[in-house]
């Protein structure tokens, strides 16, 4: 939405809910015992409880009663959900996106947007305007003079380069993750220690995962298999998180930069690592490391807007295989987008009416993905795959979905499958995060 934003020069603006939760009417008699140190007059605290009046954060039906209360409101002011997306709402030409207690609203009038805020307010509900947004759902969200939009977690990096203890150290590195080195269970290594790194290695990989999943998609692979061993961590993992920190703090200022080029669609690059962890004498201990893992980024407009690095379910039988599967879940994100988008122009909304089209990386030997893709038939080495991975086929029949083929050296997927040498891991960065 703020890549549409940009190219369509389109106003925007941010409202916060107020206290979002116990705006909401409390969906049945609730009742909860006296919290400690409380008394009361007619008796013991034990034999006593309180009955709730408000819908609560804390209880287990608080998020859905807030959000049904929400669109009751929306929709009685006017405004229509999306049949695609949960959260977007459409009103005549306004697009009004909601996270939990946080919106965005969309529009090329400046007053409709204000109308719709004096309306939301008008219906009960407590708000808060909080104009051209620049902090949203933890991202600081810059505009530029060039036009250009910056997404950064300055405050959330510095947090996580401070609980590592490495905030005097300059000693840092040029890529996330060792080239040497593919993390496993080492069953065998000394166990994580709290007391002897002096962070907590659950508390890291979640502040680490957060920061990739919003603005750093060029660590997400090496989150990824950190958080893998989150449940029995090992000296090894502890020192990878130590190694991915310090190219954190030697890249702290970096983010996502949204210069959109409107001659460009959809775009999906994808690939798989084919068993890369596959460790013979470790198979018993950690089966997973015959899985392949995918790789994919998704671009509009030359934006980045979905990314993903994930170990495969399955055990793939081939490089073929491997791709194939890559190929599928990677568009499995694409088609849902696909779809908002055409929803967005059948209401009137500006988009860039583009076909989509998906590169998929082959090795030397691997034609075999593109040709399953393109021409689906019964083939002996391929016969075995679960039909729940051609869910795309028919888009691809209907001209929807174009495979095309990509070199090994564009591939920009293969930064979130493996880790890359400085100066592929640099080029493929540039082209997700612009710098």
């Amino acid at each position: 939405m703020l890549i549409a934003a940009l190219l369509f020069t389109l106003f925007l603006r941010q409202i916060d809910f107020v206290q979002a939760y116990p705006q909401a009417p409390i969906e049945q008699d609730m009742f909860m015992e006296l919290p400690q140190g409380i008394e009361t007059v007619h008796g013991s605290s034990k034999d006593h409880v309180l009955q709730l009046l408000s819908n609560l954060y804390g209880q287990k039906q608080a998020g859905r009663v807030w959000n049904s209360y929400l669109v009751d409101k929306l929709e009685e002011i006017g405004f229509k959900p999306s049949l695609v997306d949960d959260c977007v709402f459409y009103r005549d030409n306004v697009i009004f996106i909601v996270y939990v207690d946080d919106g965005i609203f969309i529009c090329p009038e400046d007053d409709k947007i204000s109308q719709a805020i004096s309306d939301i307010k008008n219906v009960g509900l407590d708000i808060e305007d909080q104009g051209n947004p620049a902090y949203y759902v933890g991202v600081n969200i810059r505009r530029q003079k060039d036009g250009t939009i910056e997404l950064t977690q300055r405050a959330l990096t510095d947090q996580i380069i401070e609980d590592c203890g490495l905030n005097d150290t300059s000693y840092t590195k040029p890529v996330p993750a060792k080239v040497s080195l593919h993390l496993h269970a080492f069953k065998d290594s000394v166990p994580f220690s709290e007391k002897e790194f002096g962070f907590s290695y659950r508390s890291a990989t979640g502040k680490l995962n957060y920061l990739s999943q919003t603005s750093r998609p060029d660590i997400m692979y090496a989150t990824h298999q950190i958080a893998k061993y989150s449940s029995d961590p090992r000296r090894e993992h502890g020192e990878a998180i130590i190694y991915l920190v310090r190219y954190l703090k030697k890249t702290r200022d970096l983010g996502l930069k949204f210069k959109p080029d409107s001659t460009y669609g959809f775009e999906c690059y994808c690939d798989a690592d084919f068993s890369g962890n596959w460790l013979k004498f470790l198979a018993h201990l950690d089966p997973s490391t015959a899985k392949s893992r995918s790789g994919w980024v998704v671009f509009y407009a030359k934006c980045p807007i979905i990314w993903a690095s994930k170990l495969q379910t399955q055990v793939a039988l081939s490089t073929t295989e491997a791709e194939y599967i890559a190929m599928s879940s990677a568009l499995r994100d694409v088609i849902p987008v696909m779809e908002l988008l055409k929803e967005m122009r059948e209401l009137g909304h500006p988009v860039i009416c583009t076909k989509p089209t998906v590169y998929c990386k082959v090795f030397e030997d691997n034609s075999g993905a593109l040709e399953l893709a393109r021409l689906p038939k019964l083939r002996p080495r391929t016969k075995h795959i679960n039909v729940c991975y051609h869910h795309f086929r028919e888009q691809v029949r209907n001209g929807l979905i174009k495979i095309l083929h990509v070199s090994t050296e564009d591939q920009t997927a293969d930064v979130l499958t493996k880790p890359l040498a400085q100066n592929i891991f640099t080029k493929h960065r540039i082209a997700i995060c612009g710098a």
